[in-house]
């Protein structure tokens, strides 16, 4: 039996914690991303309080790419939560558009972080180039790889809100998409900001 549309399925609203199991899950799976991003960022703030010189790496860095993929995620958050709003107001294909524009969002953000790839290879700065730069491409890629599952979350996500079903999935993956965006605000001041740079 399908779902009529603004039906929530009852095994997403049942739970001992009177939280909904998909909200729940989704919370774990955040903890559990926390940990990983969590450990390589104490990691890498470890190592850089003892190696003054990366600041001079860093200043090789894109400080306006990064600073215009934090004004594109941040964007792309609020389309997110207008998104969700949508869902509240019983709009899914305003709910779908905002999606989509959301989705896009993360599309700029990788096409200028490929741009920042694509110069700073060119230029010598690679992930063998020194363990900033290690540090870099593991951060800022790990980042990126979390940037396309939830575009691709999201657009599953979308299709089911266009057909009426699962609409509940808008808040979970605008959760995920607000984690995303939480890490690049830790990443963008550690390795464009605090370059030392003038």
């Amino acid at each position: 039996m399908s779902a009529t549309p603004f039906q929530i399925p009852i095994a997403t609203r049942r739970s001992a914690t009177g939280i909904p199991t998909g909200r729940l899950a989704l919370w774990w799976v955040v903890a559990s991303e926390i940990v990983i991003f969590g450990g390589l960022l104490v990691c890498y703030i470890l190592y850089r309080l003892h190696h003054p010189e990366w600041a001079a790496e860093a200043a090789h860095t894109k400080l306006a790419a990064g600073a215009l993929n934090t004004f594109v995620l941040l964007t792309s958050s609020l389309f997110v939560v207008l998104a969700h709003q949508a869902i509240n107001d019983k709009q899914p294909d305003k709910a779908v558009r905002y999606l989509w524009y959301t989705i896009a969002g993360g599309l700029v953000f990788l096409m200028v972080k490929a741009f920042e790839y694509t110069t700073e290879i060119s230029h010598g700065f690679t992930i063998t180039k020194g363990v900033f730069w290690s540090f870099y491409y593991l951060a800022t890629g790990l980042h990126a790889t979390h940037v396309i599952a939830g575009m691709i979350s999201m657009a599953v996500v979308a299709s089911g809100v266009r057909k009426g079903v699962h609409l509940q999935r808008v808040e979970y993956v605008g959760i995920y998409w607000h984690f995303v965006d939480m890490v690049w605000l830790f990443l963008f001041p550690l390795f464009y900001i605090a370059s030392g740079a003038s």
